[in-house]
């Protein structure tokens, strides 16, 4: 198991090209400007494999 920081955007950072958008918990869908589209939970749980990943490596 890896613990990542509690305050990692993981629900505002775009899983394809990592910008990291303001979005309302109300809003289901991510949408990012690079044209990246998804569930706002896919894209989070998306960020949260890669941040893990990221953190393996170290």
């Amino acid at each position: 198991m890896i613990k990542i920081d509690k305050w990692f955007p993981s629900t505002k950072k775009c899983s394809n090209c990592g910008t990291v958008n303001v979005i309302a918990l109300s809003e289901r869908t991510y949408h990012c400007s690079c044209g990246y589209t998804a569930d706002r939970d896919y894209n989070s749980a998306i960020n949260i494999k890669k941040e893990g990943v990221r953190l393996l490596a170290m």
